[in-house]
């Protein structure tokens, strides 16, 4: 984890594998978006805890498309910009299902774990 300067929240380091858990997620939640679109919703729900750069967006978006949990279709953005919007496919909600349930075993442990420094 990083500190940032001034009055901002503390920016943190995205977890290896989480990144394409939030971009299936924002995909099921939202509907097809860009890359773009992708990055700024994850900060905004995030109140900007997590700050991604582009470059590693779209090469999760690369990744998920790769392995058809996602796909990809050309349109125009809210600018009137050509822009290539993703959705998520059947088997992405079920890869999502699959991440989800391991993100909430995992992180439960970690709070367990965390807990036990409270508890003497």
């Amino acid at each position: 984890m990083s500190k940032e300067a001034g009055n901002h929240p503390e920016k943190t380091d995205i977890l290896q594998g989480t990144l394409d858990l939030m971009v299936l997620q924002a995909l099921d939640a939202l509907g097809p978006l860009h890359g773009y679109g992708i990055a700024r919703r994850i900060e905004q729900v995030s109140e900007s805890a997590l700050q991604l750069n582009e470059g590693t967006v779209y090469t999760a978006l690369l990744r998920l498309q790769q392995q058809r949990w996602i796909t990809a279709e050309w349109g125009a953005s809210e600018n009137n910009r050509r822009a290539k919007f993703y959705s998520i496919t059947r088997s992405g909600r079920k890869q999502l299902a699959r991440e989800a349930a391991d993100w909430r075993r995992i992180s439960g442990a970690i709070g367990r774990l965390l807990r036990l420094s409270t508890e003497r």
